[in-house]
């Protein structure tokens, strides 16, 4: 359809509301998008305390009596156009983000005063905070000139802690030091190590949406990122959230030196960290840097005469984290406990007799080669899969 000026709305606010996924009156979502997207001194004290009724509220309060007209305009009011009265039915799942945007700019369309408004507005400051940090859980980084920027990720995994069959001491760890976190007291940085497959990253991503409702934030960033954390701490210190940076299958080679940025932060840089940020990794080795036999010769003659010294350097990072918990492969008996766990929350198994599940899940296991959590997932998917085809057949009339 080709694009008339007089009939149709600007394709600016078509490429947003795409882009960012609203539903509903579009011209309400952008000004909201709008509002709770500034990060101002108003925005960001509401996000931190109780909104003050003070000369900042009176500023606040003149803004949102534009907000109101603007909320209030109507197709024949000749800035708005046909915009205010745009709407857009999503034939797609909201994301989070989305879905908030679309809830609120119904109430603030409907609200019958600035000051009505207002008292909105200030209510999701303090409940869901101010910026791109108040519009999601889990956020990726990219780097723009240098400076890290935050981006939220809508299609994050639904895990819970409950959806980990097993490896219950170690989730139990993992929780407690987080909820310590929380309740801001002190806690350690985490380390997840041991075999693949067992259930680290799940457990950190786990936790993560387990506890985003009392601000809990995961921001993942891979190796060659490390260089931004420092400006990355700058934006998020001092912010109303607990924030936990996630290192996911973190391990280094000899020759890559990323690891000191990290320990810089970690410990020992002139700036301590930030109280409301945690870092979790994950990663099969214990120790996270690759050594290599001359690291245990005292003498070489390779330009560093001490290299004992080279490998406790290497081995210093992973001693910056407090709490180190391992995820071993599990043993024959617990690997089919992971399988008849997963197996019960599974309809299409409801008919499998215990001794079908054990046989195909041993004889899956020898043929993957590994033991593991995720190998016990693959195997229920796989056998889910096979259910469903073998019924579909069965109820396919051949005439």
């Amino acid at each position: 359809m080709l694009y008339h000026p007089r009939r149709h709305p600007t394709p600016e606010l078509i490429r947003r509301a795409a882009a960012l996924g609203w539903q509903g009156n579009l011209w309400h979502c952008s000004l909201t998008h709008d509002i709770i997207a500034d990060e101002n001194p108003f925005s960001l004290a509401c996000e931190r305390r109780e909104a003050p009724h003070d000369s900042l509220w009176a500023l606040a309060l003149h803004d949102m009596e534009l907000y109101r007209q603007l909320f209030s305009m109507t197709p024949e009011a000749p800035t708005a156009g046909l915009l205010a009265d745009f709407r857009h039915e999503s034939v797609m799942a909201l994301s989070p983000a989305a879905r908030q945007i679309s809830a609120l700019a119904e109430k603030l369309a409907a609200a019958s005063s600035a000051e009505e408004l207002l008292v909105l507005v200030t209510a999701h400051y303090a409940a869901q905070g101010v910026g791109t940090l108040g519009m999601g859980q889990l956020f990726r980084v990219e780097e723009r000139r240098g400076h890290a920027r935050l981006f939220p990720v809508d299609n994050r995994r639904p895990v819970h802690l409950a959806d980990l069959v097993g490896y219950e001491s170690q989730k139990a760890q993992l929780l407690e030091n987080t909820l310590a976190f929380l309740r801001g007291r002190h806690a350690n940085n985490v380390l997840l190590y041991g075999d693949a497959g067992t259930g680290k990253s799940t457990s950190i991503q786990a936790i993560a949406n387990e506890y985003a409702d009392r601000g809990l934030r995961l921001i993942e960033l891979y190796k060659h990122q490390f260089s931004l954390i420092p400006d990355l701490l700058s934006q998020i210190k001092g912010r109303n959230y607990r924030f936990v940076l996630f290192l996911d299958d973190l391990s280094f080679e000899e020759n890559e030196v990323e690891y000191k940025h990290l320990k810089a932060v970690m410990e020992g840089g002139a700036e301590a960290a930030p109280e409301n940020v945690l870092i979790y990794a994950t990663s099969n080795r214990r120790h996270l840097i690759k050594e290599t036999w001359n690291d245990r010769s005292d003498m070489e003659h390779d330009g560093d005469i001490h290299r004992s010294d080279t490998m406790e350097e290497k081995l210093s990072l992973a001693g910056r984290f407090g709490l180190q918990i391992f995820y071993p492969n599990p043993s024959f008996e617990e690997y089919h406990a992971i399988v008849r766990g997963l197996a019960e929350r599974s309809p299409a198994l409801a008919g499998l007799s215990a001794q079908e599940l054990r046989a195909a899940a041993a004889t899956w296991q020898v043929r993957r080669g590994s033991r593991s959590g995720r190998t016990a997932q693959q195997f229920i998917n796989d056998l889910v899969c096979r259910r469903d085809e073998s019924n579909e057949s069965e109820n396919t009339d051949p005439c």
